[in-house]
């Protein structure tokens, strides 16, 4: 018999954290297109920081980096290309 006033047991979240601020990354390469497809989704659209957990301050480079390479052709505008 269970109790109904018992917490529902929730999975661990885990802490989201800045991954610039704990590796000590100054400059976000626009060039270095396999780490920039960490930021973007299956569709082509930039991750926000909700989900990565970038501070704000990294994530309007993380955002200037991949509109760069988006515009030299180095990652595509559109998802069909990104498989």
């Amino acid at each position: 018999m269970t109790l109904m006033n018992e917490p529902i047991k929730r999975a661990e979240i885990k802490p989201k954290y800045c991954r610039f601020k704990k590796s000590g990354i100054k400059y976000i390469d626009y060039k270095d297109p396999d780490f920039l497809l960490k930021f973007i989704n299956e569709q082509g659209k930039i991750l926000p920081r909700r989900l990565t957990g970038t501070s704000w301050k990294y994530q309007k480079k993380v955002a200037q980096a991949v509109k760069r390479a988006r515009h030299l052709a180095i990652l595509p505008y559109l998802a069909d290309q990104l498989k």
